[in-house]
């Protein structure tokens, strides 16, 4: 839960006299008006604008701030994939720690597009965080040789699409042991409610920075961090969203296109809405109950999953708490 600051003095017909800042510490005194006294005075305070991406841009740097000065660790570790949540999390993490205090990891593999290593090359050097490149591809042809006589004739599927994944985080947290690194976790909300992540694999890490953070609003979270220069190559922005887990592969392969999906979890989950009566506004019916079918049996791996900064009402965790497996509906 992240300590927001905004304290707020209301007077008794419900006019705000004063608010206090936001993510910052302050202390004001204030006199309070007297009754029947000329208010006119007092001018309202600013209310918080329509569009909040720039107050969540300054919770989630106030959130890893808390986290680490509080909990006394000085430096995090995140996996720097060439993607849009990635990038998200490294620029965030450097602003809040400082960028000889993040540490980015390129782990490619064989199927990893020349542009996603290049375009991380370039913010790492760009944003002055140090970078270390461990290809995973040679552990990959281990383990999956390893594997070969106990799955000779299977095709290749998610296993070997999750393997690649708990590589990943088996680096991750060699370095992090090894020097003393918290690892950032850089699921987004999207992810987390469709279950679209690989336990022990993209899922790990001490802290989940976007994971109350729908992709969509991601998006607007990079263009915002990029609203004074660019921090975020436009490379990473622009790209079709993928896993690059095997040839060709887009997040469009398993899921609806962001600018669909988020909006039908947004009605479900912050605002707690039926599927009938999301379904009444016009999206189409099996579209809405397979969406609601993998948040539901993806609860158990939220579970499991790293605290989340919390920047909205139904975060995942405290926000939101429900039954593990349940057939309700």
């Amino acid at each position: 839960l992240i300590f927001d600051g905004s304290s707020v003095l209301i007077d008794s017909d419900g006019t705000v006299l004063e608010k206090l800042a936001f993510c910052s510490e302050e202390v004001r005194i204030v006199e309070i008006p007297s009754p029947g006294c000329d208010r006119s005075k007092y001018e309202c305070p600013t209310p918080f604008p329509e569009d909040m991406t720039g107050h969540v841009h300054r919770a989630l740097v106030t959130g890893i701030r808390d986290f680490f000065s509080k909990g006394r660790i000085k430096k995090a570790i995140v996996g720097l994939s060439g993607g849009i949540d990635s990038a998200v999390v490294v620029a965030l993490a450097a602003e809040a720690l400082g960028p000889e205090n993040t540490l980015a990891l390129l782990m490619p593999s064989v199927y990893s597009s020349g542009h996603s290593v290049s375009d991380s090359v370039k913010m790492a050097s760009a944003l002055g965080v140090p970078y270390n490149t461990v290809s995973i591809e040679e552990a990959r042809q281990v383990v999956e040789m390893t594997l070969q006589p106990f799955f000779e004739g299977r095709e290749p599927d998610v296993t070997e699409e999750n393997i690649q994944s708990r590589l990943r985080a088996v680096m991750l947290m060699a370095f992090a042991n090894k020097f003393g690194y918290m690892l950032l976790n850089t699921s987004n909300k999207s992810e987390a409610a469709t279950g679209y992540g690989t336990l022990y694999g993209d899922m790990a890490g001490g802290l989940s920075v976007i994971g109350d953070v729908y992709k969509t609003e991601v998006y607007r979270l990079a263009r915002e961090i990029n609203s004074n220069s660019e921090i975020i190559p436009t490379a990473i922005i622009s790209k079709p969203p993928s896993a690059e887990l095997k040839p060709g592969q887009l997040d469009t392969d398993s899921l609806p296109p962001y600018s669909i999906l988020d909006p039908i979890l947004f009605r479900y989950i912050d605002l707690e809405w039926s599927a009938d009566r999301i379904i009444e506004e016009g999206n189409d019916p099996a579209l809405v109950e397979k969406i609601i079918r993998l948040v539901r049996t993806s609860e158990f791996k939220r579970k499991q999953t790293p605290p989340i900064l919390r920047v909205s009402s139904k975060a995942f965790g405290s926000g939101r708490r429900m039954p593990i497996i349940a057939r309700y509906r």
